[in-house]
């Protein structure tokens, strides 16, 4: 809890000093008049880009492992569909096999 309360103290005071160069001094550029400097706003905005790429990205890979997933899942039934297949023919049964499909006219 103390650790918390000392970073929150530390973020405070060092935005505290970064005010008071802009606004006082003017240390840094401050445009629109906001408080916040130019740099620290235009840093925010690429972040914020960054970010935003990056989920869609996440998030189209997700979609792709999604439906890998779906795509092993069918296969492990198959699988398990023809397991029981090895054991007919060890126990010297005929082939089952697919079905042959008619031909429609």
């Amino acid at each position: 809890m103390n650790t918390l309360l000392i970073i929150i103290l530390i973020v405070a005071a060092l935005a505290g000093v970064t005010w008071v160069l802009t606004k006082y001094f003017n240390l840094f550029t401050d445009a629109d008049e906001d408080g916040i400097p130019d740099e620290v706003e235009e840093k925010v905005e690429n972040v914020t880009k960054a970010v935003k790429k990056t989920t869609k990205e996440v998030k189209r890979r997700a979609k792709r492992v999604k439906e890998e997933l779906s795509d092993i899942g069918g296969a492990a039934k198959d699988l398990a569909n023809q397991v029981g297949d090895v054991g007919a023919a060890v126990k010297g049964k005929p082939r089952a096999g697919r079905k042959k499909k008619t031909a429609k006219k």
